[in-house]
């Protein structure tokens, strides 16, 4: 092929995460405890959940500066592949879980739809029936209309809610200034969000 080299161009493959998070077993200053302070058992029995249920689940990272600015962020959907915890004596109570996710893509067969077109030979009037196939791809439609309003459950980040209904978690900050909320991290169960 143009007697030289080539470079093929393959699609990108999935993305391995490793990295280590500290669950603490009592209260610190240093921490932000919007739904209220929860044990290390509490996050590793939604660990051993996330982990027994072998379904994909969204993961968002947001890289914020002191003021609230937003630097960058991760979000992606992925797959728990491992967790481990790890127990020294220099955590005290506390412990540390090396976590290991991995992107996921969803996958499934394409739908065909196949018809008949008939023809006529005015020649001889006699008719011919030929078959023309017609692929289609479709994507599931749901038929709902983005609602107005979100009332916020417990757990719930306002980079999810613009998410699912804005498409665009980074369109967080449109909806706090909608909102008038000055803190956009935090956001409590029940309260009624404004989505346009």
């Amino acid at each position: 092929m143009n007697e030289g080299e080539v470079n093929i161009i393959k699609k990108t493959g999935l993305t391995d995460i490793e990295f280590e998070v500290l669950l603490p077993n009592v209260k610190y200053p240093f921490s932000v405890y919007p739904s209220g302070f929860q044990p290390a058992t509490f996050y590793l029995n939604k660990l051993k959940k996330l982990k027994n249920s072998d379904k994909p689940f969204e993961f968002i990272v947001n890289r914020m500066m002191p003021n609230g600015n937003l630097l960058f962020d991760t979000n992606m959907i992925v797959t728990l592949e491992d967790y481990e915890i790890l127990e020294s004596a220099e955590n005290g109570f506390d412990v540390n879980v090396r976590i290991q996710l991995k992107q996921y893509r969803d996958y499934g067969n394409k739908r065909i739809n196949l018809k008949a077109a008939t023809k006529t030979d005015s020649s001889t009037s006699t008719s011919k029936t030929a078959t023309k196939a017609v692929v289609e791809q479709k994507r599931p439609t749901t038929g709902k209309e983005t609602p107005k309003t979100h009332t916020v459950k417990s757990g719930e980040t306002l980079w999810a809610i613009a998410k699912k209904y804005l498409g665009d978690g980074s369109k967080y900050t449109e909806l706090a200034k909608i909102n008038n909320i000055s803190n956009p991290n935090v956001i409590r169960a029940g309260q009624v969000i404004k989505l346009g």
